[in-house]
């Protein structure tokens, strides 16, 4: 187990004296600097040190990576209503991380946090409604989970309720809609958002309008979807 300098309080008394915007500095700094102290806040209660701390030890960033330890802070956080902890204990229960995987309780971690309108909580459990794991598939639940989280400008959850959309997932297929989403999601960023709306367009024969959303997504998207965008751009007849 990780262990860290014993604490006299001196430490802690120097961040209750911090301001707001000190202490969110501080505790949203570098983590290799910032470590003991995030460390000395977690064990005097504060909830957003718990959170960082936690996830520094799940990825092993300025500390050495501990799983389980990990999810014991996300766990101490969540018990006192934090929805950010408690999408982070449904996400390690989902995928398996510092506990064995158990998707159930994964989904009632999402839904304690989404039902305090968490975005990311909201479309992780959207993911599991929509594919039937660790509850009853649901397909339209999944979208009007994914709705709730792109009214809070959630651009992957609006990438999602584009395919949805365009596939009738849980709700009838309508082109208009999901090229409606989709363009929202590229518009927010998001690298698969900036696919799928630069398809369309292509497909449509806006070839202009297509090719920046598909250099966006050569740039910032994974290898598969910046090869595939490349592969697009390679046979435009306006790329350059």
């Amino acid at each position: 187990m990780l262990q860290f300098p014993s604490t006299d309080g001196t430490k802690f008394a120097r961040l209750q004296r911090m301001g707001t915007a000190e202490l969110k500095g501080l505790l949203g700094g570098p983590a290799d600097i910032a470590a003991n102290w995030i460390a000395d806040a977690a064990r005097h209660g504060v909830i957003e040190a718990q959170i960082r701390l936690g996830r520094m030890l799940l990825d092993g960033t300025g500390v050495p990576q501990d799983q389980k330890q990990a999810l014991g802070w996300f766990m101490t956080a969540a018990r006192r209503h934090d929805p950010d902890a408690m999408n982070m204990v449904g996400r390690c229960l989902e995928n398996g991380w510092g506990v064995a995987a158990d998707p159930a309780e994964a989904a009632r971690w999402y839904a304690e946090a989404a039902a305090r309108h968490h975005a990311w909580a909201q479309y992780n459990l959207g993911h599991l409604y929509l594919d039937g794991i660790g509850v009853a598939q649901d397909a339209a639940r999944a979208v009007a989970l994914y709705r709730a989280a792109a009214d809070q400008g959630h651009a992957r959850a609006m990438n999602l309720l584009g395919r949805c959309c365009e596939h009738g997932w849980g709700t009838p297929i309508s082109a208009s809609d999901a090229a409606a989403w989709y363009k929202r999601s590229a518009e927010g960023g998001y690298f698969r958002g900036q696919y799928n709306y630069a398809t369309i367009l292509a497909e449509s024969g806006q070839i202009d309008a297509a090719i920046p959303w598909f250099e966006a997504a050569a740039r910032t998207g994974t290898e598969p979807v910046a090869k595939a965008a490349r592969r697009w751009l390679a046979r435009l007849p306006s790329a350059t």
